[in-house]
């Protein structure tokens, strides 16, 4: 059994060919703007993979999707990132449409058409206020008309939806409401602009996305809960459970890869090389812990609240591991490879996404005491 040839499997059984043709890609090539991942992902089917079959997906279980994102994660950490943001939407959107509305339509689409969903939740905000939307709204008898601009947005380039945070304002008395406004890319109104400078997953397609004044009739527009403070309904929950657990196996994914670099090679000792894996698997292991949870308890708040934990002690195993392997990999493979520099920089964006850990010391011990939890 050689390291990470379990999700490699995965990603085989699943999207046939894209691991074979990321591997043959060089990742200067896959990790630029511009890059060839976020089509070969598409034309593998990628995009129906987390869709129930009864939605014409590909019906990948969430272990699956991990190990796959992980896999992806060893070869293109931009593509597993960005596609980690289609499929955190795309979820969210399975959970409602079984609920017995009409969103299985546009599940089934996404599926069948090879639809990229981009996510347009608040991520990247300096207030960190992530449930706060970024979009504002104005309620017209044909739907909403939603402006606002989101940054940075992965998929920016090549996604064929944008799902907006909007606050629906109540009428007839009743409580706004969060809520999913699903944006055509090719409506007049929603442009991209350059936002990511940085080398490090530049493949993400992380640009600012500006949505103006765009009509999104009623029915592309999902309600999925109170406004920011209130307790975190079902279906942000489960968004929040599926968005941890697979973004952490992108990123465990991309340190792997420097683990199987170093394991390679003969004059390290068996011992550092054991070092090495042992921190890398038994982070696998816990994320798989909760990966096999999510069926029956991914609406629950305490499952979310262990994936939390469990993405914040990846990333403690991450600081650990990759500056070890770095080191025993030695200074010429560093001074003639590229990868290792990247690889080695690309594992730090793991501490940038939401919610980060400073942000909800709070939340998390006072939830760990009795109360609610909430998303700071």
């Amino acid at each position: 059994m050689k390291l990470l040839q379990r999700e490699r499997a995965n990603l085989e059984r699943y999207l046939p060919g894209l691991d074979g043709l990321l591997a043959e890609t060089s990742s200067a090539e896959l990790e630029r703007p511009g890059s060839p991942g976020i089509k070969m992902f598409r034309d593998a089917g990628g995009p129906a993979l987390v869709i129930p079959t009864e939605y014409q997906g590909l019906g990948a279980d969430p272990l699956s999707a991990l190990r796959i994102q992980r896999a992806l994660g060893s070869r293109s950490p931009s593509l597993a990132v960005a596609t980690t943001m289609h499929h955190f939407s795309v979820s969210s959107l399975v959970l409602v449409a079984a609920g017995g509305g009409n969103e299985w339509l546009l599940v089934e689409a996404i599926a069948s058409q090879r639809l990229l969903v981009a996510s347009g939740f608040a991520e990247g905000r300096p207030d960190g206020r992530i449930l706060a939307p970024t979009m504002t709204t104005t309620i017209t008898d044909d739907g909403l008309r939603v402006s606002g601009v989101k940054r940075p947005c992965s998929l920016a380039r090549s996604m064929d939806l944008l799902t907006a945070s909007v606050i629906v304002p109540g009428t007839d008395g009743r409580e706004d409401q969060l809520g999913v406004a699903l944006i055509p890319s090719t409506d007049p109104g929603v442009s991209v602009t350059p936002f990511w400078s940085s080398f490090a997953l530049a493949g993400a397609e992380s640009d600012q996305v500006t949505v103006d004044n765009v009509l999104v009739p009623n029915d592309l527009v999902v309600l999925t809960g109170p406004v920011e403070g209130a307790q975190l309904d079902e279906i942000q929950t489960a968004g929040f459970v599926w968005f941890e657990l697979l973004i952490t196996g992108a990123y465990l994914g991309a340190a792997t890869a420097l683990v199987e670099r170093a394991i390679a090679i003969d004059r390290v000792a068996d011992s550092e090389k054991l070092r090495l894996v042992t921190g890398v698997e038994a982070a696998m292991a816990a994320l798989e812990n909760i990966a096999r949870q999510v069926p029956a308890w991914q609406c629950d708040q305490r499952l979310l609240a262990d994936a939390l934990l469990v993405r914040y002690a990846v990333q403690d195993a991450i600081a650990e591991v990759v500056p070890r392997a770095v080191e025993l990999l030695g200074g010429l493979n560093f001074m003639t490879s590229d990868e290792i520099g990247y690889l080695a920089s690309a594992v730090n964006g793991l501490g940038f996404h939401p919610p980060a850990r400073a942000k909800m010391a709070g939340p998390l011990m006072n939830y760990l005491t009795g109360s609610s939890l909430r998303i700071a």
